[in-house]
């Protein structure tokens, strides 16, 4: 029996129009649900509105953007904004690449000034068997410069690191090192400091072939600062003002620095002390001798009795000898 009451007709309209918003509220969820999964399976790397996301725009240099080696660049650096480049021939096949963001520009021009003299002060004592097309960065930010070379193990104090973005197989070459300099880098060491410290982080670019994980950090740290600090109008206090002071108070050092000593209140003191122990050797022995040394104690961890060989084969002197050597030295300097 039906209902011909108006009440019975209100019923049948609702009921028909909640059947039809269901209908269109399924259809919409569904058409959503297929668009967000089209997105997530679409490649990353198709079309050029990718492109345009994906990679940092690079301003006023667009022969550089064909570059291979910026594109992984790009991508790293693209989360914080547009970027320069310059290209840069260090006596390579390959030019130098130089990165750094337009509120940067000062330093890059710096940079650019100072390279090509760094990589020949660092193949006059390593040789010119190395990589001297490097990439060089400026980070923007201190959170980009610890993106960067959080696989270097730096911290935001840091001035400047060698980060390596691939793997790296001992004896090889490595080609995807980059030099990454911390944003406040020239601002608290100058643009003289700004050349030192691309020399130093130069050098572990060009030694890093030869060098193995777990070396000892005051030969490895001591040579490339003494490669950075070699033929330059310094003086040793202001090389090394720490060790000057300790010096001066009459405490000269009792062996070689510890790797633990690298970290710390105590790092400015062991980079010093490591500088100057090489600047020692190479005094004593040439630099031939100091970067033949390097060679043989780079190959990885070194036992004492392991470094006390190295000593007697390529110096021809016992480790005590060659500490009261260092010491002599040492004392003809602090003054």
């Amino acid at each position: 029996m039906t209902d011909p009451s108006p009440r019975s007709g209100l019923r049948s309209w609702f009921s028909s129009n909640g059947r039809l918003e269901f209908c269109i509220t399924l259809a919409s969820v569904t058409l959503l649900t297929g668009a967000c999964v089209a997105l997530i399976l679409v490649p990353r790397n198709v079309g050029p509105l990718q492109l345009a996301t994906d990679e940092a725009e690079v301003l006023g240099s667009a022969e550089s953007v064909g570059n291979p080696r910026l594109s992984p660049v790009r991508r790293d650096l693209q989360p914080y904004g547009p970027i320069l480049v310059r290209e840069v021939a260090g006596g390579a096949a390959a030019e130098a690449l130089l990165v750094a963001h337009p509120s940067h520009s000062t330093d890059l021009d710096v940079l650019e000034q100072q390279l090509g003299q760094a990589i020949s002060d660092v193949s006059a004592v390593w040789g010119t068997d190395w990589n001297r097309a490097p990439v060089v960065i400026v980070a923007g930010t201190p959170a980009e410069f610890t993106a960067l070379t959080r696989s270097a193990g730096t911290t935001g104090a840091d001035v400047a690191a060698v980060s390596l973005t691939g793997s790296y197989v001992p004896g090889t070459q490595p080609t995807d090192q980059r030099i990454v300099f911390n944003p406040d880098a020239r601002k608290r060491v100058g643009n003289e400091g700004m050349a030192t410290l691309l020399r130093h982080e130069l050098t572990h670019v060009a030694t890093r072939a030869d060098t193995a994980d777990g070396a000892p950090l005051w030969m490895l740290e001591g040579f490339a600062e003494y490669v950075a600090q070699r033929d330059q109008a310094t003086t040793f206090s202001q090389i090394a003002p720490t060790l000057t002071t300790r010096l001066r108070a009459g405490s000269l050092p009792t062996e070689l620095v510890a790797d633990a000593d690298f970290t710390g209140v105590d790092a400015p003191y062991a980079y010093e002390s490591a500088w100057s122990a090489c600047a020692f050797l190479a005094d004593r022995y040439g630099t031939s001798v100091l970067t033949t040394l390097y060679k043989r104690l780079a190959t990885g961890p070194q036992s004492p009795a392991a470094q006390d060989a190295a000593f007697t084969t390529v110096l021809g002197t016992s480790r005590a000898d060659l500490l009261d050597g260092w010491r002599a030295w040492l004392r003809g300097r602090a003054v």
